[in-house]
């Protein structure tokens, strides 16, 4: 017994189970992918920006710190401080927040501000 193949046929069928084969693999990889930078922080390098973005959002979310009145910067992991705080102890507070952040090798605060009036 002999059997015919149809090559039209055979690439349609084979083209399609590529097609949809295709996106499964790449979101199982993707969640692979996800899974491991979750696992492990040391998978991907801290840049600049994104420890600018941590240090400005755990500002935002810290009670007692007036994160939308303090500007953050960062080059090279040092994290530069300015603005005005109205005490010492919201520009301690802010200073310590940054410190915490991954990557930041440094910071500077010489820009951050107390108001006068209030130096407590």
């Amino acid at each position: 017994m002999k059997i015919r193949t149809n090559s039209t046929l055979f690439a349609a069928v084979f083209g399609a189970a590529a097609m949809i084969a295709a996106p499964a693999m790449a979101l199982a990889q993707d969640r692979t992918q996800t899974e491991a930078e979750e696992e492990s922080d040391s998978a991907q390098p801290v840049n600049d920006t994104w420890i600018t973005t941590k240090v400005k959002a755990d500002l935002m979310a810290t009670s007692d710190v007036p994160g939308t009145e303090i500007d953050v910067d960062t080059t090279n992991g040092v994290v530069k401080l300015s603005g005005t705080v109205d005490s010492k102890a919201k520009h301690d507070k802010a200073i310590s927040v940054a410190k915490g952040i991954k990557g930041v090798k440094s910071v500077d605060a010489k820009g951050l501000t107390v108001a006068k009036g209030d130096k407590k």
